[in-house]
């Protein structure tokens, strides 16, 4: 009875966990379509949404302390639990990050783009699916969908390289773009910081799964 409860304890943090993930997704895809639709409105709600996501992790966190007190879970039980905290830290980052590219938008408040915006949503895009990648392996256990999510920061980091090296050549070249190059950085830069954070997600199923930790965000 006891391991019965214990598991299904289990259950429903885990459920709350990917409830948390999907909610995170969301907030990174309404936070660049707010900044590619200059919308402002939209922007305000991602950023409320991050308090969401802050009582989500701390709810999580305190019932996995619980479940660790009361009913002492031993081996497979114990990493699973262990991944829960550490994967609702890296989601709450992630948060932030969706958070911090919404601020930019109210920032900006409808400028002219100093150009079209493609790669960065190209870059949203991709790490929305690493986000939900990492989810669908935690769920099914998979390795092999952790190892195929990761390889797609390689990606990610490719396109990041490619917006700071064209944003510094129109800065460059018409010093007024200054101001909203700088921000479009910011904003490129929270994208790849959240793919990062999607990667490490993989790596803690991998650990959950095997046992073994592996450094795969180099």
């Amino acid at each position: 009875m006891v391991r019965q409860t214990f598991h299904h304890q289990l259950t429903e943090l885990e459920q709350e966990l990917i409830r948390m993930g999907a909610l995170v997704e969301d907030q990174l895809r309404r936070a660049v379509r707010s900044l590619t639709e200059q919308d402002v409105a939209l922007a305000h709600q991602v950023i409320a949404d991050d308090d969401r996501v802050d009582a989500m992790e701390m709810d999580i966190e305190r019932r996995c302390l619980t479940l660790l007190a009361l009913q002492q879970p031993l081996a497979s039980d114990l990493r699973v639990v262990s991944t829960v905290l550490k994967i609702i830290t890296d989601l709450e980052r992630m948060a932030d990050h969706a958070s911090d590219i919404a601020k930019v938008t109210v920032r900006l408040n409808h400028e002219p783009p100093i150009k079209p915006l493609i790669d960065i949503p190209e870059m949203a895009r991709l790490t929305s699916s690493m986000v939900r990648l990492a989810l669908n392996a935690y769920i099914h256990r998979s390795i092999e969908e952790a190892m195929t999510m990761i390889r797609l920061d390689d990606d990610v980091d490719h396109l990041y390289a490619r917006v700071f090296r064209e944003l510094l050549e129109i800065m460059r070249a018409q010093p007024e773009t200054i101001g909203q190059g700088t921000y479009l950085l910011f904003v490129a830069n929270y994208i790849e910081r959240v793919a990062d954070h999607a990667t490490n997600l993989g790596e803690w199923v991998i650990y959950m799964v095997s046992g073994q930790r592996q450094e795969l965000n180099d």
